[in-house]
């Protein structure tokens, strides 16, 4: 039986610059779901008769999301390359909204914070939305899985 979900993931350290307790926290909070929880099929490798559970390694090299995919025992069995053009925007107001909830938790009121983090939601979603557009054909996945993996794009991101 096919066991088509991620059991490990790396980001490419040498991509994030810089990163502070925040988006540290962000970050571990999103492996820690991703690897709980995920479905993630990269569609060629499967195919070939790849079955998982995978591994993935994400980096950002010359604008492009490069996904390293391997099999359980730490074989390539396939890299993607998504464009980040697309997904520049998402990120940067991904960035300020969580900027300011990061803000707010420290000193608005509930009723501020809320509507921070609804806003914040709504961003994440879209971007989820449009990740799982990118990896049509690619790798099929679920709505969740998308929203963490984007969580981990906007930390490769981060240039201090």
């Amino acid at each position: 039986m096919a066991d088509h979900r991620i059991s490990h993931i790396d980001l490419d350290d040498a991509t994030i610059i810089w990163r502070n307790a925040d988006i540290e926290q962000e970050r571990r909070i999103a492996i820690f779901d991703l690897i709980e929880e995920n479905r993630f099929r990269p569609v060629r490798a499967s195919e070939a008769g790849g079955e998982g559970p995978w591994r993935l390694r994400l980096s950002v090299s010359d604008g492009r999301l490069i996904m390293d995919i391997r099999d359980a025992a730490d074989v390539p069995v396939e890299t993607l390359g998504l464009g980040l053009a697309r997904f520049r925007r998402p990120v940067r107001e991904y960035f300020a909204i969580c900027d300011s909830y990061y803000q707010a938790i420290r000193k608005a009121t509930a009723q501020e914070i809320e509507t921070i983090d609804m806003a914040r939601r709504a961003i994440h979603d879209d971007a989820a939305r449009l990740l799982l557009e990118r990896l049509d054909g690619k790798a099929e996945t679920d709505f969740a899985t998308a929203r963490r993996l984007f969580t981990l794009i906007c930390v490769l991101h981060i240039k201090g």
